[in-house]
């Protein structure tokens, strides 16, 4: 059977190769390195921001299986780099005979596998975040005001944290604040009388206000933070509602933290394909590399011509062989004959 894709190497192109191999294999753990630390960065931003995702989103499953990629793809760079320094040296060579062959089956099916899952992962998983953070939020904005109910009780902590931090106001807007109690019953008079009106006016029995948390203030704004009566046009003179981002936060935490983690996921993305790139260079050269120093006996100044290849017999006949193989296997042994007995022997009449 010929082999798949032979290639004449000669002992210059040979040494070209390795050298060649030496430096791929280093960019490859460069690149596998820059993978780790952008799905390390994204875990540990979605460790933070874990409260305001729904539970049923995948997302974080992204850098997870990225880290595992990005950890055999290093493994493998470093391998590759090590194998093809040794290969340049006939006495540092025969070590890494028995080690080539493992590393090219877990570099192959380990790490392509793991790099291809990531790639898929990267390009599908983005799109669940929209939801997932629409029912997160949702959940982090009704839960504001339960800073003394187990469980909840750093819901405001974490809400105003995230507003401050990334300058957003609501879900969507801060009018999203209008619509769920925020303050808690616990700094509620319940002999006001406004605040009995405001409960009793509510279908859902709660205190809501044209309001918002403090964290929803812009800082930069040339004017004390209004924070209540937002709806009233009469209770601020001065106050534009045409222009509340001159008061508040003008966008909401969903549409900015989709685009902080869409564009985190589409840095590690791009990563994960510059490394997949990589390793499948570096894993091709060291095929070609390993097998033709195989048919030297692992001496790469061997004199005469060898020949690499990706796999020892062609496709067609390694599938007809193992059609063969196959049918031969299942095909029932034919059930032996009983032997013929031998015709008796006629008496011939005495001469």
């Amino acid at each position: 059977m010929a082999p798949v894709l032979p290639l004449v190497l000669p002992l210059q192109p040979r040494i070209r190769l390795a050298q060649g191999l030496w430096l791929l294999s280093w960019l490859l753990a460069l690149a596998s390195g820059l993978t780790l630390l952008c799905s390390g960065h994204l875990l540990v931003q979605l460790r933070h921001l874990g409260t305001f995702l729904a539970p049923s989103c995948r997302f974080p499953v992204l850098p997870q299986v990225a880290l595992a990629a990005g950890a055999v793809a290093l493994g493998t760079g470093l391998g590759g780099a090590g194998a093809s320094r040794a290969s340049l040296d006939a006495a540092r060579y025969p070590p890494w005979r028995g080690i080539l062959g493992p590393l090219l089956v877990a570099g192959t099916a380990g790490g392509g596998g793991l790099l291809v899952l990531a790639l898929g992962l990267a390009l599908g998983l983005p799109g669940s975040l929209d939801q997932g953070l629409e029912e997160g939020l949702g959940t982090a904005l009704g839960h504001y005001k339960d800073t003394e109910v187990p469980g909840h009780c750093h819901a405001k902590r974490l809400m105003d944290e995230l507003q401050l931090k990334h300058h957003c106001c609501g879900r969507h807007g801060y009018k999203d604040w209008f619509g769920v109690q925020w303050v808690s019953s616990r700094y509620l008079d319940p002999s006001d009388q406004d605040v009995v009106d405001r409960i009793q006016s509510n279908v859902e029995g709660l205190y809501l206000t044209d309001g918002v948390p403090f964290s929803c203030c812009n800082p930069h704004s040339p004017r004390p933070c209004l924070q209540s009566q937002l709806s009233d046009p009469y209770a601020h003179p001065l106050f534009d509602p045409r222009q509340p981002n001159l008061n508040l936060w003008a966008q909401g935490c969903h549409e900015v933290l989709l685009g902080h983690l869409q564009e985190l996921a589409s840095t590690l993305g791009s990563m994960l394909a510059v490394t997949f790139l990589l390793q499948a260079l570096v894993l091709v050269g060291l095929r070609y590399l390993h097998t033709a120093l195989e048919g030297l006996g692992g001496v790469i100044d061997g004199e005469g011509e060898t020949q690499g290849y990706l796999f020892p017999g062609g496709l067609k006949d390694m599938l007809k062989t193992a059609w063969l193989q196959g049918g031969v296997a299942h095909r029932p042994a034919p059930e032996e004959a009983p032997p013929e007995e031998a015709p008796p022997k006629e008496d011939l009449p005495e001469a």
